[in-house]
């Protein structure tokens, strides 16, 4: 079984947490058996690659129909994940964490409707 307890070089990398927020996470990462040390930070990452995209476009798909996230991370399983992580945190931690994930759906903004019919 893999060691599961972070060394102090492991906390997690969240801009404008709170140091008590961060420890929040690193104690959610250490308990929630579907979760592994560095995965909310990697999940808020992925989400915030994604909505910077130029022109909001998905990964591209390869002939075959499969998407390339299975090396990188799926940025939509991140999103719902920190979803759930929201749920699991007390309730000022969980206000700092998703006054930072709206900031970032806001930043894709509302689906364009021409990308929609190119489709």
């Amino acid at each position: 079984m893999p060691d599961r307890h972070q060394s102090p070089r492991s906390r997690p990398a969240i801009d404008r947490l709170s140091p008590r927020a961060l420890s929040e996470i690193v104690r959610l990462e250490r308990t929630r058996n579907y979760l592994q040390p560095g995965d909310i930070s990697t999940a808020l990452r992925l989400w915030k690659d994604y909505v910077h995209r130029p022109e909001r476009e998905l990964w591209h798909d390869d002939e075959f129909g499969n998407v390339h996230w299975y090396c990188c991370g799926n940025p939509l399983e991140g999103r719902a994940l920190l979803d759930g992580v929201i749920r699991a945190m007390s309730h000022r931690g969980a206000r700092e964490l998703r006054k930072i994930i709206e900031e970032l759906d806001a930043f894709m903004g509302p689906p364009d409707p021409a990308a929609e019919r190119r489709r």
